[in-house]
């Protein structure tokens, strides 16, 4: 088993969240697609630490989700506490490929893993572009 502590560490940026009781099904645990709202919290704020998000306001050019996937290790249940890390894995001129896990406080383990392919959009051009120079570097630097 993973602590909390030490699963936060292997990530460059984490969430933390409560599970929402209203998120649960009829099967008594959390809907899988559920999941993909939880990597997309934790990927807006990996997108909000490397100002992404502020470029996409100024210049019109940023992320659009263009693949994502989960795996489901174990049914998350209310109440818990869950812990969202991810890291970029690999840089492109035009993508970047991201891994997310989802940790468990209650039941003390990884409870899904998944990964997501962003692609750098101008949305005033409706075409791909390259990641700029300047959100390349944060993303580098974050990294490690």
């Amino acid at each position: 088993m993973t602590s909390a502590e030490e699963f936060k560490l292997r990530f460059c940026v984490v969430s933390t969240q409560q599970i929402i009781w209203g998120d649960m099904d009829a099967f008594q645990h959390i809907n899988n697609t559920v999941y993909f709202r939880y990597f997309e919290n934790v990927r807006i704020d990996y997108f909000e630490k490397t100002g992404i998000n502020r470029l996409m306001q100024s210049d019109n050019i940023g992320p659009i989700l263009g693949a994502t996937e989960c795996k489901y290790l174990a049914p998350l249940t209310f109440p818990d506490q869950i812990i969202i890390g991810t890291n970029v894995t690999q840089i492109r001129d035009k993508r970047f490929s991201m891994d997310y896990e989802i940790f468990s406080t209650k039941l003390a383990k990884v409870a899904a893993k998944g990964s997501g392919e962003i692609i750098y959009f101008d949305y005033s051009a409706n075409k791909t572009c390259e990641i700029p120079h300047v959100i390349r570097e944060k993303i580098t630097t974050l990294s490690g």
